[in-house]
């Protein structure tokens, strides 16, 4: 079992930046593959950034050059420093994790079995 925790959610303007952190304990292994996904009101829950247990990083579209993963094994901890944050950023935030995850299948939520509770990011205009 693993279990996630994020932080760092919040509430900032048009511009700004947050840093999210998902904490990882239980059987932690670096051949997790991370992935940030995020789901806004009435939407349906999309993927953000994943980081592979290569190293590799893929990113949404929406996001690519404003949001960077990225992971400290020695603190099995996952980030993801967001910049130029847009009011369509707003959303619950979660952090995913699952083992060798197919590379076709890495921005599915259906491919990630360990969740965390989430965290609110809120960008007002």
């Amino acid at each position: 079992q693993v279990a996630l925790v994020e932080s760092g959610g919040g509430s900032v303007q048009a511009g700004g930046s947050l840093r999210l952190s998902c904490a990882a304990s239980g059987n932690v292994r670096s051949t997790y593959c991370m992935a940030w996904f995020r789901q806004a009101p009435g939407k349906e829950r999309e993927a953000v950034a994943v980081i592979a247990s290569d190293g590799t990083t893929k990113y949404a579209d929406s996001v690519k050059g404003r949001f960077t993963i990225s992971q400290d094994n020695a603190k099995n901890t996952l980030y993801l420093q967001m910049n130029s944050l847009k009011p369509e950023d707003t959303a619950m935030y979660y952090c995913a994790a699952d083992v060798r995850v197919a590379w076709w299948a890495l921005l599915l939520p259906s491919a990630y079995t360990y969740w965390g509770q989430g965290t609110q990011v809120t960008v007002s205009s």
